[in-house]
C-alpha cells in the first residue's frame, strides 16, 4: 500500500526535524501568550 509507506516516511522525518515551534512549551510560549493578552487587554478606540 503506497499510502501507508508514505506515512511512514512522513513519521520518521519529523521525528528527526529539530526545528522549535512556536507551540513549545518555554519561554518563547510565554512571551508569545503575553504579547497575545496584551493585545486583547488593550482598550479599544470607540467612534465619537
Amino acid at each position: 500500500m503506497k499510502n501507508k509507506r508514505w506515512l511512514e516516511n512522513m513519521i520518521k522525518a519529523s521525528e528527526d526535524t529539530t526545528v522549535r515551534m512556536p507551540w513549545e512549551r518555554g519561554l518563547r510560549r510565554e512571551a508569545m501568550i503575553a504579547r497575545r493578552n496584551a493585545k486583547e487587554a488593550a482598550p479599544k478606540a470607540r467612534a465619537a
